[in-house]
C-alpha cells in the first residue's frame, strides 16, 4: 500500500482510503482538487489534505497533486486500482 504524508504531522497514511477508514480529523476535505489556493494554503500551513473522488478520473487528477494526503474514496474497488494502469496505459 502506497503512502503519503498527513500534513506537518510526520504520520504517513495511504494514498487512497475508504470512506470512514480513516479519521480525517483536522483535514481540509475537498470535493475537487480544483480550489488550487485552497491547496496551496493548506500545504504552507502543514495542514493535511483530503480529497473525495467517485471515479478513476478524479481519483487520479487528486494523486496528481503533492498537496494532497489521500484521496478519499465511497467503494473498496477504487482504492484497489492499478495506479501504474490509469496513469500510463
Amino acid at each position: 500500500m502506497r503512502q503519503r504524508w498527513w500534513g506537518a504531522s510526520g504520520r504517513r497514511v495511504p494514498e487512497i482510503t475508504v470512506v470512514g477508514e480513516l479519521d480525517l480529523g483536522d483535514a481540509l476535505v475537498l470535493d475537487s482538487v480544483d480550489d488550487v489556493e485552497a491547496l496551496r494554503r493548506a500545504h504552507e500551513e502543514g495542514r493535511p489534505v483530503a480529497v473525495r473522488a467517485d471515479d478513476v478520473d478524479a481519483l487520479k487528477r487528486a494523486l496528481a497533486r503533492p498537496e494532497v494526503a489521500t484521496v478519499v474514496v465511497p467503494r473498496p474497488e477504487l482504492r484497489d486500482v492499478d495506479l501504474t494502469e490509469i496513469t500510463y496505459g
